[in-house]
């Protein structure tokens, strides 16, 4: 199997790195890397990327070091992204690419971060982490002297935008009116589909995030493996593993479970993509973004012991009075530095605190308290929360 993946042919309906539709701004091509790992390597190099390893996926990141981050979550899903890649053979760096990228918006403190700024943005512009995201890599990165954001390629930008569909009903919310008015300038065909490499992301981020939150939450104590036995897809793996190995501990029991359960994720997906491609008599890229639905895609059975694997842990882990209680926390600590970065920009370093004094309304002053939140990392919100309203905290 892994040979004959190796020796896999590029699909028909692979994207082309070499009728890439190129950059906004013109470039130069690279002498030794092809356009979509350029911008793979200009992901990683930014700031926003590397901040990614103090914000949170479910646990804030003070809470231990064994859990899963923003930062290592994204890398799991881009290894993923890119073995489904390459075993379909798409263009795997361009999977990477949007893989690396999709979660640059995310506040800190997770969803509950998310939720709060959406809140105390409600009546300035709204927030939303995949319009956040965009805008981390079209406007917020400054890294460039000829352009800001980093000029990723037609193809990246689209799946950054696309990986989970269209977007075309999305364009009427006020956090949606920066990619609009990108949009306008630099068209996306933001009411079609996206290349298939951008959905193996997006199923990659499903693949990723389902089985690892199985593995934090075993880790963390909120539920044990042997009230997994009777869920979907984990517990017929689990009594596998044990019918296998009877003596094995704990730790390995779950560590194999989560292994095994990753791969028979990823065969279903290459199976229901293959059939459906078959079907459809997919042959082109324009055949996937004219396709009507997701090429990329979890078999209807999967789909369904997902739904159940997905209830299992949103009753006994994602609204665990433990996770309730941090995330409580976390949306005072957002809130109450919103409001005062709002009333006293002044009091946000550098920049930000110049920019804010000099702010023409209150839409714009709250969008800069707004990104400025955004960019923190768990520890760091923390902290500044603290120095903010703690005077002790100086000393």
């Amino acid at each position: 199997m892994a040979a004959e993946a190796q020796r896999r042919p590029r699909a028909a309906f692979a994207t082309d790195w070499r009728a890439s539709k190129g950059r906004r701004f013109a470039e130069p091509d690279s002498r030794t890397r092809t356009p979509f790992a350029r911008d793979r390597d200009r992901i990683i190099h930014t700031s926003a990327f590397r901040r990614l390893k103090e914000k949170t996926q479910v646990f804030v990141a003070h809470e231990g070091d064994q859990y899963r981050t923003r930062l290592t979550h994204s890398l799991e899903v881009a290894q993923i992204a890119r073995s489904i890649a390459a075993a379909m053979g798409l263009d795997a760096d361009l999977a990477e690419t949007i893989a690396l990228a999709h979660d640059l918006g995310h506040p800190p403190f997770g969803h509950a971060g998310e939720d709060e700024l959406a809140g105390q943005m409600s009546d300035h512009g709204g927030f939303d982490h995949n319009v956040q995201t965009f805008r981390v890599v079209t406007e917020l990165e400054l890294r460039y002297p000829a352009f800001p954001g980093l000029n990723l390629t037609w193809e990246t930008l689209e799946g950054v935008v696309k990986h989970n569909g269209p977007v075309s009903a999305m364009l009427e919310r006020p956090a949606w009116r920066a990619i609009v008015d990108f949009d306008d300038e630099y068209a996306l065909e933001l009411g079609g589909w996206a290349s298939a490499e951008a959905q193996v992301a997006a199923l990659s981020d499903d693949i990723a995030y389902n089985n690892h939150d199985v593995d934090d939450g075993l880790q963390a104590g909120l539920f044990r493996l042997v009230e997994l036995e009777d869920v979907p897809l984990i517990g017929p793996i689990l009594h596998a593993v044990r019918k296998d190995f009877p003596d094995l501990d704990e730790r390995l029991t779950r560590l194999e479970a989560v292994r095994r359960l990753i791969g028979d994720m990823v065969d279903d997906v290459l199976a229901e993509t293959l059939r459906r491609a078959k079907d459809g008599k997919v042959k082109h890229l324009e055949d996937v973004r004219g396709f009507g639905k997701a090429l990329v895609a979890f078999s209807p059975e999967m789909n369904e012991d997902l739904s159940r694997l997905r209830a299992f842990l949103y009753e006994r882990m994602y609204r665990h009075w433990r996770v309730n209680r941090t995330r409580s926390q976390a949306r005072r600590i957002l809130a109450e530095m919103f409001q005062l970065f709002l009333r006293e920009p002044d009091v946000m370093p550098n920049d930000w605190g110049l920019k804010g004094q000099a702010a023409a309304s209150d839409r714009e002053r709250a969008r800069l308290a707004c990104d400025y939140i955004a960019g923190m990392t768990d520890r760091f919100a923390i902290e500044e929360h603290r120095k903010l309203f703690q005077l002790d905290a100086w000393s």
